[in-house]
């Protein structure tokens, strides 16, 4: 069959499957593009050519890895997207979207456009020229930030490369982002391709099961273990392992706390859900890893955030991980059992049958802390003023009177994903969609359309503040045009309020993190810049409600939820205090301060920084 190597891998994508627990469906179910010389004629015109591949039209190439990110992430990771762009500065875009995307786990397809591999002219427009290596292009700084990389230079070789990316985007252990850099010209080069690679194929997700001896191990540390704790992450989710957990919880009688990526595995109104763990977690969860003697860790990575930068859990505390990867199963010096969580889980319910954990008054001490967590949080959402702007918990509390298990929520930087970790209860697995791997400022707002276009009819929020809209308003225009329902709350605070508080905290006085006019003193303390982001949320497209009050605020917050058309909830937020605020971190996380500054208040920030550097400990 004589195709260009375009039109070839278009067609070969379109018959790509992925299959578990004999559910089949699309793997590559759509394509992303924004077309450049380096691409229209290729990848463009095979999309016209070749039938099957629906298009979505992106307005950046970083918005666009983030929407198909969020589309896999809803899909499972069974179902993806690709991505195509020109060369240059389309491709280099991709970068911080595919980082996100393997530091996550979470397939996306990228196919940036490449210069002449026949090299006709040199250099060619935005080519990168470097002495001493003349096969380096821009493209190659995809390398570090993708689970396989190729770049296709002869038609031929598009066929093992195109076996190898899809095989690695399959793959549970594997998978991440994957790059194939397709040199413009070899793009639009014709070759007579065999029938064999166009056939339909079906790539099996696989469940491994865990190792008998490495089970049997595991079963005999949980037995010993006094005061065990789970700690469920991503691989939860990713497995559809919920139902396994919380047999095993139930039967077992295990407190179970979350990670960024794992909250939402139990809701947190079950019994054995304990609340999100770590930095940003609740105070039951981190006084039940700080008296903990075996950590069992089900599909976590274990960021510093998890562990309060190694100070959380007990120098006697034991590891057990349970884990896909082994890369992650072995960390903290842990017992391992590499299987599919899932899997792992129901065996190790079955082996501890009969076994019931820890004693009454355990279970009613962090029944007892949970309520009290649970007080904190209606503190925090407790509204006396109707009539007065809302603080951020108190949006994040409206917003909890309305939701139901249908909706998704979804946020990624700023003080957000703390106040959510602590504060937000979570009514379904699929609720809380916090990316906190890359923790990318500009994710939410087109992972939300990548949500939208998985689970068509379900409410989804992206929740984000004024410094993360200006990062990344684009792909509001992309809303607008596929007629989703996107519901947007803006939280207009005049700066970069997370990182406002962590300056102060560490001595570096909230130097530049406020949007203030430049002062005569040449510092930003001037007044508010006369920004309006409702403004100009409404010039791409979007219907724009702006709440002034807590009253105007439920409102405007059911509006949204009702609309079927793209709404924004713009909305000015109230610095909360300590007192009615939501409760400060329970435990440490690692940011250096200055080792010796002439500010006070460096100086000061020093001293609490060495008083917690000594808690750190290294789990062997």
């Amino acid at each position: 069959m004589r195709l260009t190597v375009a039109q070839a891998l278009v067609r070969f994508l379109a018959a790509q499957h992925t299959e578990r627990d004999g559910v089949r469906q699309r793997l590559i179910s759509a394509t992303w593009g924004i077309f450049g010389h380096g691409n229209v004629a290729g990848i463009g015109q095979a999309l016209v050519e070749e039938e099957g591949m629906p298009f979505h039209q992106g307005r950046n190439e970083q918005a666009m890895v983030h929407a198909a990110v969020g589309y896999a992430r809803q899909s499972g990771r069974l179902s993806a997207h690709a991505v195509t762009t020109s060369i240059g500065p389309g491709a280099t875009n991709l970068v911080t979207g595919a980082a996100l995307a393997t530091i996550n786990h979470l397939p996306v397809l990228l196919l940036p456009g490449d210069t002449f591999a026949g090299r006709p002219a040199d250099p060619v427009l935005q080519q990168l020229q470097v002495p001493h290596a003349g096969d380096v292009s821009v493209n190659d700084c995809l390398r570090p930030v993708s689970r396989y990389f190729d770049r296709v230079t002869r038609p031929e070789a598009l066929i093992p490369a195109a076996l190898a990316a899809v095989r690695v985007l399959a793959d549970p252990v594997e998978t991440g982002a994957v790059t194939l850099a397709l040199p413009q010209d070899v793009q639009a080069e014709a070759y007579d391709w065999p029938q064999e690679f166009f056939a339909e194929r079906t790539w099996p997700v696989r469940r491994p099961r865990p190792d008998t001896d490495e089970l049997d191990a595991a079963v005999r540390a949980v037995r010993a273990a006094q005061r065990p704790l789970i700690i469920a992450g991503g691989g939860v989710k990713h497995s559809g392992a919920e139902d396994a957990l919380r047999e095993l919880a139930e039967r077992t009688g295990l407190p179970v706390a979350t990670t960024q990526a794992g909250k939402g595995v139990l809701p947190y109104d079950h019994p054995c859900d304990v609340g999100g763990i770590g930095h940003t977690g609740t105070g039951t969860a981190d006084a039940l890893a700080r008296t903990s003697d075996l950590v069992i860790g089900v599909g976590t990575r274990y960021t510093d955030f998890t562990t309060a930068s190694g100070t959380l859990f007990p120098e006697d505390a034991r590891f057990l991980n349970l884990n896909i990867a082994a890369f992650d199963a072995h960390k903290q010096g842990a017992r391992t059992l590499v299987a599919d969580a899932r899997e792992g889980l129901t065996a190790l319910t079955e082996a501890l049958a009969g076994h019931r954990q820890g004693h009454r008054q355990d279970t009613a001490r962090w029944t007892f802390s949970k309520q009290d967590w649970q007080e904190r949080t209606d503190a925090a959402y407790a509204v006396p003023d109707e009539d007065a702007r809302p603080t951020q918990a108190q949006v994040l509390g409206v917003l909890d009177t309305l939701v139901d298990g249908s909706d998704i929520l979804i946020n990624a930087a700023g003080s957000l994903p703390g106040d959510l970790h602590k504060l937000w209860r979570t009514r379904s697995p699929d609720q809380y969609h916090v990316e906190y791997g890359y923790s990318c400022m500009g994710y939410e707002i087109p992972a939300a359309i990548g949500v939208l276009l998985a689970a068509p009819g379900r409410p989804v929020w992206a929740l984000v503040g004024d410094g993360t809209y200006l990062m990344n308003p684009t792909e509001i225009v992309t809303a607008v045009q596929e007629r989703l329902p996107l519901k947007l709350v803006i939280l207009q605070n005049h700066g970069y309020a997370s990182i406002g508080g962590l300056s102060e905290a560490v001595g570096a006085e909230r130097y530049g993190t406020d949007y203030r006019h430049r002062a005569a003193d040449g510092t930003f303390t001037g007044p508010p810049l006369p920004v309006d982001l409702g403004a100009n949320a409404a010039s791409l497209g979007m219907r724009v409600l702006r709440p002034r009050t807590v009253r105007d605020l439920r409102e405007a917050l059911a509006d949204a939820r009702a609309a079927t058309d793209p709404t924004c909830v713009y909305v000015e937020t109230e610095t909360a205090d300590s007192v009615s605020g939501p409760p400060p971190a329970q435990a440490w996380w690692d940011v250096p301060v200055a080792e010796t500054s002439t500010r006070p208040s460096a100086a000061k920030a020093r001293e609490e920084y060495d008083r917690h550097v000594t808690a750190r400990r290294r789990h062997l």
